[in-house]
């Protein structure tokens, strides 16, 4: 773990929790061994480090290819962030995405692809995020983000106090999928993504 990563990583945590109550449910799933594909539902620009920080150790991110500029073309990749290009993702991207995977570590994605307007959750996701799933051949963690959209929503100017609660679902393997879907090529990737979308759709906020 870089230092910019442990400052940003533990000084977010303490932020949060003063802004936005920021809690973590069930956090016996996030101790997942081994390299795991963490898929989130996307609200609003808290989303990376809101799930991202209650993680052990560090993991990596996407992150915008316009955003690698100037003082964040040097920030960034410290803190595990890929450059995606999210008009036109690139296979090497993707095929990146699986190396990281493939060696070993954690890899926080978004399967809607951007951020959503309305605070709604999208039915299905981008094609891509199955693939990488496929050819990874790692368990996807679904986690599902309560508040962030009221906290800080797209178009926002500044975040505002609110609640804002992490909610991990069970693993899912998708190492039969697909023998059992019968899929293959881009069929196969979609069905997976949409698949990762309905258990992100599945959780939800305990006591609410």
């Amino acid at each position: 773990m870089t230092i910019p990563y442990f400052i940003t990583k533990h000084t977010f945590r303490i932020v949060a929790k003063i802004l936005w109550r920021h809690r973590l449910y069930f956090p016996e799933r996030v101790q997942v061994q081994g390299p795991c594909l963490i898929a989130v539902n996307h609200a609003s620009f808290l989303d990376p480090l809101a799930a991202g920080s209650f993680f052990p150790g560090s993991i990596y991110f996407l992150a915008r290819k316009t955003l690698f500029h100037g003082f964040l073309a040097w920030l960034l990749p410290r803190l595990q962030a890929l450059p995606v290009d999210q008009d036109n993702p690139e296979v090497s991207t993707l095929k990146r995405m699986v190396k990281v995977l493939k060696d070993g570590h954690k890899l926080l994605i978004f399967p809607e692809g951007e951020r959503t307007w309305d605070g709604q959750l999208k039915s299905s996701g981008e094609a891509g995020v199955g693939f990488v799933a496929a050819k990874a051949g790692v368990p996807v963690l679904p986690v599902r983000i309560f508040g962030a959209y009221e906290a800080y929503p797209r178009g926002a100017k500044f975040p505002k106090p609110g609640r804002v609660s992490v909610v991990p679902g069970p693993l899912l393997d998708f190492g039969t999928f697909p023998e059992e879907s019968g899929l293959s090529g881009k069929e196969l990737y979609q069905a997976i993504s949409d698949r990762i979308m309905q258990a992100i759709a599945a959780i939800e906020l305990p006591g609410a």
